[in-house]
């Protein structure tokens, strides 16, 4: 039977997207606070990748067909216009170790919301526990600088993470239940996130790549599109596929971690006890949230 080697092969997934979500927290906070705007970032992270991916939205097709027009549009461009262009535009106001706390450390409270709103999933008692500690090491992370103030202007990328990663949340849901392969739904929200918002963002007059050389261009091409864009994407989706929504939200556990530890080591960010505290409670919360501690599904042998 191949369903551990199936399992294992999601966790593998989970692990992997995190970890390069952790990456995206760094390398864009790094970028924004220098040579890149928010626009020019993510016009690298879409038509690179939408160039590349060309011949399999042609094989493949890019409408999400069966799907609500709600729906739809959330896996057009969700995962890749709405969700990289809120979190980015939040870490040109508050840190990158913030922001993994507040993005993807906030998930599976999200999602649960989201999966109990769209499908009427309950969650149990343990898991519940784990996203009040969740929400309770959220508010350690962001009420205290609110109230003193410590980085001008954090509450408002604060309350931009929380807002990208509800979309994230929806997002995950409606992907689950979509039927999509995880290669199927990278192309749709490539083709429709480029198509759509490229020349919104030309619109905007920030995009003039005027203080970036093209070393700088290239490895952010790199790093946004192929790595960012499409692999964690597809390693997301497929995560999902095995693991659910839920579980593979709960991997965001390692992400505020490895962001508090980026942030420090890579960006020089000064992080106090207050804030390692909520980080630590957030984490904490996530991995009781995932469900791992309960009971194991029973295999059949047959």
């Amino acid at each position: 039977m191949n369903l551990p080697r199936t399992r294992a092969l999601g966790l593998i997934a989970a692990l992997f997207t995190v970890t390069i979500w952790a990456a995206f927290m760094l390398v864009t906070r790094f970028a924004v606070k220098g040579s890149f705007t928010v626009e020019e970032l993510l016009i690298l992270r879409l038509v690179p990748g939408a160039l590349v991916m060309a011949p399999v939205m042609w094989r493949l097709g890019v409408m999400p067909h069966g799907q609500s027009w709600p729906r739809a549009a959330m896996l057009m461009v969700g995962a890749s216009a709405v969700f990289p262009f809120v979190v980015s535009t939040g870490l040109t106001y508050a840190p990158a170790s913030d922001g993994g706390a507040l993005a993807p450390g906030m998930l599976p409270f999200w999602t649960a919301l989201a999966a109990y709103a769209m499908t009427g999933e309950v969650i149990g008692p343990r898991r519940r526990l784990g996203l009040a500690m969740i929400l309770a090491g959220a508010m350690i992370v962001s009420l205290w600088q609110m109230l003193a103030g410590t980085v001008d202007g954090a509450w408002k990328g604060h309350l931009l993470f929380l807002t990208g990663s509800g979309a994230w949340a929806i997002y995950s849901v409606i992907f689950r239940h979509s039927g999509l392969s995880p290669l199927h739904g990278l192309v749709i929200g490539l083709f429709w996130g480029t198509l759509l918002m490229t020349p919104l963002l030309l619109a905007t007059g920030n995009v003039s790549f005027a203080t970036s050389g093209l070393r700088d261009i290239a490895v952010m091409i790199v790093l946004q599109s192929f790595i960012i864009g499409i692999l964690a994407m597809f390693l997301f989706g497929y995560a999902v596929q095995i693991l659910g929504a839920a579980e593979t939200a709960a991997f965001g556990a390692l992400t505020p971690i490895l962001a508090l530890l980026g942030g420090v080591a890579f960006l020089g960010e000064t992080v106090t006890p207050l804030k390692v505290a909520g980080v630590t409670l957030v984490a904490a919360g996530v991995f009781l949230a995932s469900g791992m501690l309960s009971k194991p599904q029973s295999v059949s042998a047959s």
